[in-house]
């Protein structure tokens, strides 16, 4: 128990699970902002490719934890802030794989049949960039949870009474 009687055991399960849902929330919500961003880059043209790689730029130029404060404290308490902060290197990786693929022969064999660029995207594009866009989902899950108890044992995370790993650091 913990100084106030309470069992601790309990406590710890009840804060994991609200930072796995924190966590899980956070890396779907990012990975969501990735995946357009990095569209949005690769298949936007040239105005549209240099805007989203300067805004990645901007956001991977501030150091992490500093970028979770000030935009934890502008959106107040919550898991807000981890949700938006994570998405720039995902961004860069889809980006990437969507040029790689928009200069594959099989796009341009395709394009060269007639296909419409929607159905380009559909069938060619997404299965090809699926699988990186998997992995950086599944690794922007621990990196969020992580991210999610540093700043609430900061004070800038979830409110406190909430249960969470970083409110039981403070104990």
């Amino acid at each position: 128990t913990d100084w106030m009687g309470r069992d601790m055991l309990l406590r710890t399960l009840a804060g994991l699970s609200t930072s796995v849902l924190v966590g899980l929330l956070a890396a779907g919500v990012s990975s969501i902002i990735a995946l357009v961003m990095g569209a949005v880059a690769a298949l936007g043209g040239k105005k549209a490719d240099a805007a989203v790689t300067w805004l990645i730029d901007l956001m991977l130029g501030i150091p992490h934890i500093v970028l979770l404060i000030l935009i934890s404290f502008a959106l107040g308490k919550g898991f807000w802030g981890v949700a938006v902060t994570h998405w720039p290197s995902l961004a860069r990786v889809v980006r990437a794989e969507i040029l790689q693929c928009k200069q594959s022969t099989f796009v341009a064999a395709a394009r060269r049949l007639g296909q419409t660029p929607l159905r380009i995207a559909a069938k060619h594009m997404v299965p090809y960039v699926l699988p990186q866009f998997i992995v950086g989902l599944i690794l922007l899950f621990p990196h969020a949870m992580l991210h999610e108890a540093a700043v609430t044992f900061l004070g800038f995370g979830l409110p406190l009474g909430s249960p969470s790993l970083g409110e039981l650091l403070l104990q």
